[in-house]
């Protein structure tokens, strides 16, 4: 058990330190093939996501798990004269946490350290000291002497990516993790961890773990992955909203830390299928496992082009609460997160063809399930 629980922090830490921003998830990328180049079979569409195949007692159903490798970043669009960097956002953004923190360019050269700049409040009009300063006023300050040390010397050009400099770490109550890119390294490691949970028992499918590129950006992974795998079933792996911080109402995101994963009922780009909800707090509540519900109406997931693909396939989101999502630095419960593997692990040893079957038996003809 401590080895299991060593071995998941160490999974966590190197996924979530990795660099990977839209378009650039190489390093993510690599973690994952190496953690699961033991497990399955492996292979990449030609968009980037990594597909994990692990054959168990029948080729199907076929289950599909899928976590983003990519993380909310930025992307370098112009170098002035005198060497700072102006920059465009890939993924969701709020303004206001971005100003003076740290981040990584990631150069031809090498990493660049960076900080994000505007002007300071002490020569502003008080007026202005009042607003907040938005993205197109801010700027990334390389130290370089100009423009020409930035690219010759730094090796920056536009077009690279930059990340959150931002390091994982245990909380003084070691159950608690800080890192960067919870949305969704936490949800590859969901794929890593499963996929080695059942490599050592049955189950009654075939299973593919899937890191998805680009989600923050259009899910355009999911939309090529989806193609290679052509699932029966599938689920999405991400973070949830946590709610337990001052002035979110129970309403708005009930999830809290150490309460079990979510199971998400709706968010802006999926309706769930809800046989296989149900099949979800069946399974938890037989287990012993504890849950929790989540919705958000003001986002999408993976899960959104998986469901539609082809005659349509049954799909839910599992979700672990994360507090201060889409920011440098988020905060997840590792019981959630163990809570997590164990309902997937659990779910998909009870998917067998006539239960998918039955997911989608609305009454006349059965399901078109292969």
């Amino acid at each position: 058990m401590q080895d299991r629980n060593a071995r998941r922090i160490a999974l966590l830490k190197r996924l979530t330190e990795a660099s990977g921003v839209p378009g650039a998830e190489e390093e993510v990328r690599a973690v994952m093939r190496e953690e699961l180049e033991a497990v399955g079979e492996i292979e990449e569409d030609r968009l980037g996501s990594i597909v994990c195949r692990l054959t168990g007692t029948a080729p199907q159903p076929r289950i599909m798990l899928a976590g983003h490798m990519d993380e909310i970043g930025l992307l370098v669009s112009h170098i002035t004269s005198e060497g700072f960097l102006k920059f465009v956002q890939l993924g969701g953004w709020w303004d206001q946490v971005l100003l003076a923190q740290r981040v990584i360019v990631k150069s031809s050269k090498g990493d660049v350290p960076g900080i994000i700049g505007s002007r300071p409040p002490h020569i502003l009009p008080p007026d202005d000291r009042k607003k907040l300063v938005e993205k197109k006023d801010m700027y990334i300050d390389i130290g370089a002497a100009g423009e020409r040390e930035a690219q010759e010397v730094f090796g920056v050009r536009p077009g690279d990516p930059v990340v959150p400099d931002s390091a994982f770490r245990l909380m003084a109550n070691s159950r608690l993790a800080m890192a960067k890119a919870w949305d969704d390294r936490v949800g590859c490691a969901l794929v890593v961890d499963v996929l080695r949970e059942l490599a050592g028992s049955g189950h009654p499918n075939t299973l593919y773990g899937v890191g998805t590129v680009q989600e923050e950006v259009g899910c355009r992974g999911a939309r090529t992955s989806v193609e290679v795998v052509k699932p029966d079933v599938a689920f999405a792996l991400e973070v949830a909203i946590a709610g337990d911080t001052p002035g979110v109402k129970p309403e708005e995101a009930p999830e809290k830390l150490g309460k079990g994963p979510s199971i998400l009922v709706y968010d802006g780009s999926m309706i769930p299928n809800r046989r296989l909800r149900d099949l979800a707090i069946q399974t938890a509540e037989e287990e012993g496992i504890p849950y929790q519900f989540g919705v958000v109406p003001g986002g999408g997931t993976d899960a959104g082009p998986i469901h539609v693909h082809g005659g349509g396939v049954p799909s839910l989101v599992i979700g672990v609460p994360c507090r201060y999502i889409h920011s440098h630095t988020g905060i997840i419960h590792l019981d959630d997160y163990d809570n997590a593997v164990r309902l997937l692990a659990a779910l998909i040893r009870r998917l067998d063809m006539d239960t998918v079957r039955s997911l989608t038996a609305w009454g006349d003809k059965g399901s078109c399930c292969r």
